[in-house]
């Protein structure tokens, strides 16, 4: 499917992405239709992997948007007051880049969550426990996010145990909001928003005071210590909201 794609599109590969990875998520919510129908006789099945159209559910992702949001903020006003990075004046397209960002990250937190903490958790919950289904879904999330040339995995690996326990933390978030799935969706859209926001926006600079491994490789903020220190903070909130859920019930 991608080969005629790059042939036909092979002048802008932005655009060749973007087309590929849409008609491959089409074609798995297709197959999200027949294997529910055919395996488990399952209608509905984006009720049973959280996504339910209720007043609570959408509380819940605009509470995690806004928790993934001051995340991301919170971690770079914290760097900055340590003299790490220093804030610039916002563009004038500025205006166009938050609402750019919103956009693109609530499509990704849909689509990935859906993904990982719809189809493959529930997947993993009817065969294993909670002790195993929350750590194999965070190493299979962030495996399938460091796909890349060996070298450049060698080379930005910081960031792949703070991949794993970002997927992590999510399980637990979805544990804690009794398996809806809204609070995923916001707080992975929420730390996108955040990240675009203050990347493509050009808020800030680097001081180069410390190495980017503690400010993050690449300028991604998971990918140093802090990012990782920022989300061991964040997944035992999770984590302990998770445990008060599953007792209440």
């Amino acid at each position: 499917m991608a080969i005629p794609l790059y042939l036909l599109l092979n002048s802008d590969p932005n655009l060749t992405t973007i087309v590929t990875m849409a008609i491959l998520y089409l074609e798995f919510i297709t197959l999200l239709f027949i294997w529910n129908k055919q395996v488990y006789k399952i209608k509905f099945w984006w009720r049973e992997y959280g996504l339910v159209f209720t007043r609570q559910n959408g509380v819940e992702l605009l509470n995690g948007l806004s928790l993934g949001l001051s995340f991301t903020c919170g971690l770079f006003i914290i760097e900055a007051i340590l003299g790490w990075v220093k804030f610039v004046p916002p563009s004038a397209n500025f205006t166009r880049i938050i609402f750019e960002g919103l956009l693109s990250a609530l499509g990704i937190g849909l689509a990935e969550e859906l993904f990982f903490r719809g189809w493959l958790l529930e997947e993993l919950k009817k065969d294993y426990n909670s002790q195993i289904f929350i750590y194999v879904n965070g190493i299979i999330f962030a495996v399938l996010h460091f796909l890349k040339p060996l070298e450049e995995i060698i080379r930005t690996f910081p960031q792949f145990p703070a991949l794993v326990l970002l997927g992590m933390t999510l399980v637990w978030a979805k544990l804690g909001h009794s398996n809806r799935i809204g609070i995923c969706i916001g707080l992975h859209g929420g730390l996108v928003w955040g990240y675009y926001m203050i990347n493509v926006g050009g808020l800030i600079d680097y001081t180069g005071q410390v190495s980017p491994l503690f400010t993050g490789i690449d300028n991604n903020p998971i990918a140093g210590i802090m990012g990782l220190l920022g989300l061991g903070l964040l997944s035992i909130l999770m984590r302990r909201k998770a445990k008060f859920n599953r007792k209440n019930d």
